[in-house]
């Protein structure tokens, strides 16, 4: 388990709904400072937060915020990206770059690139991935994809960190009460209520949130015949 009493966490997409309340919660649990990053970082009131420039689709800046907060004990991947379209055949050559970047590589860079610091620490170290319910209902063109990849890859850096003593945390969940999902008209979670479960969940060692119903039945569904998930391939 990894306590949040004297961590020092970096939160990437800080800017957000999600990421003000990480900031905010790990803050509030005793963290001992906050890197709050963002493309267009924002300034903070309380001086235990640290902003920081990211753009996580860059290796350079990757690269740069890694040597300025090489003291980081808990990582948060959460910054992403969406699709105003549902349908992968609709997207853009663009909107599916910027997503596979932002979704996918931009984390597995962070984690890789941190990962070596956070194992040198031997243990009550931390990085906790914002995956979706979308990992595994494909609804969301792209943005399905991104998130089921960044699941597999989560998987795989769980077991790979484990021997080292980093605790690797995936989360899935529906809609989010956030602007990113403002066109959504299915039940939205609090963010605050999200980031609870995530910190609740790190501190007792726990690998995996299933924030929501939408998660637990996405879950659920990953055993069912692809028909029941999909109904409309059972239609004609």
């Amino acid at each position: 388990m990894t306590s949040l009493t004297h961590a020092v966490v970096l939160v990437t997409g800080a800017n957000g709904g999600i990421g003000t309340h990480l900031v905010e919660q790990a803050l509030a649990r005793g963290a001992a400072k906050v890197y709050a990053t963002a493309r267009q970082p924002r300034e903070w009131a309380d001086p235990r937060v640290v902003p920081l420039t990211l753009d996580v689709t860059d290796p350079a800046s990757i690269a740069a915020v890694v040597a300025a907060a090489s003291d980081v004990t808990v990582l948060v991947n959460n910054a992403g990206a969406s699709t105003p379209t549902p349908g992968i055949l609709t997207h853009t050559d663009e909107e599916i770059r910027h997503n596979v970047e932002t979704n996918f590589l931009g984390p597995l860079f962070l984690a890789r690139a941190f990962a070596p610091l956070l194992s040198a620490h031997g243990g009550e170290t931390a990085i906790i991935d914002i995956h979706s319910a979308l990992s595994w209902y494909a609804v969301a063109g792209i943005y399905s994809a991104t998130k089921a990849a960044l699941w597999s890859a989560t998987n795989s850096l769980r077991l790979e960190l484990q021997p080292a003593g980093v605790q690797v945390v995936g989360v899935h969940v529906g809609y989010v009460d956030t602007a990113m999902a403002a066109h959504a008209t299915s039940p939205k979670l609090d963010p605050a209520d999200l980031v609870t479960q995530i910190f609740d969940t790190l501190e007792a060692g726990g690998y995996e949130v299933l924030a929501d119903q939408t998660s637990v039945q996405a879950k659920a569904g990953l055993s069912a015949p692809l028909e029941v998930v999909y109904p409309q391939l059972a239609q004609g």
